[in-house]
């Protein structure tokens, strides 16, 4: 069985598509959806649930918190970490068992994303390579139970670059790969900012991360650069 892992805060708008998506994609029996809330007041866990997936209270919110808290609940023997507003591959789940099947224990898929904008061509390109900094976890997530088991799952100090994080151990132990499909990721901050901005804020935290700098201070930072709506 497949357990997809979702990460959910104030993702009501998104949700009840992404799920859909999953089940409608999914042959009977071999997927198992866990929404993990963390309290969102927007009704995110109602439409969750009422789209047919299972709903999970984090105890506390922040991604890795979430995901290893679905980790810890879930039945399958591969997990998949995707983003809420995330579009799937309409092939997700024989697409991730044949990569398992060929002896790839982790790997992400290559993305576009919803928007016609030219220099967005320019990040979606960057994907198809192996290094970390064309890594995201807008590109969804597969990992064996196993490995993540091994490596102890997301590092919860993390409050951001989390995937970053969890793939460079990933590496260090196992095959990594990029499925060579594309996922549709939104646009949704660049938005609210220009592309410039926005690459420089990623810049900005990849620096501090390589720095070692706290993840608190990596998170405060990313998000003085940019405006939120």
């Amino acid at each position: 069985m497949l357990s997809v892992i979702i990460p959910t805060y104030n993702e009501a708008a998104n949700i009840g598509r992404l799920v859909a998506d999953l089940r409608r994609y999914a042959p009977p029996g071999t997927v198992e959806i866990l929404v993990v809330d963390a309290a969102s007041p927007d009704g995110t866990a109602e439409v969750a649930r009422a789209a047919g997936a299972t709903v999970l209270q984090s105890p506390r919110s922040g991604r890795a918190v979430q995901m290893n808290h679905g980790a810890r609940q879930a039945q399958g023997d591969i997990f998949y970490f995707v983003h809420a507003d995330v579009c799937i591959h309409p092939d997700y789940v024989a697409t991730v068992r044949a990569a398992v099947a060929q002896g790839h224990a982790a790997g992400c898929y290559r993305f576009r994303f919803d928007s016609p904008h030219p220099l967005l061509r320019i990040n979606s390109y960057g994907t198809r390579f192996k290094g970390i900094m064309s890594r995201g976890g807008d590109q969804t997530l597969f990992v064996t139970r196993a490995l993540f088991e091994q490596l102890g799952g997301f590092n919860e100090r993390f409050v951001i670059m989390e995937d970053f994080e969890l793939i460079q151990r990933i590496r260090r132990v196992a095959s990594f790969h990029i499925v060579p499909q594309n996922v549709v990721v939104s646009a949704r901050k660049y938005a609210t900012n220009s592309w410039l901005r926005v690459q420089l804020a990623n810049l900005t935290a990849f620096a501090l991360y390589f720095l070692k700098v706290s993840p608190p201070r990596i998170a405060r930072t990313y998000k003085a650069l940019l405006n939120y709506r």
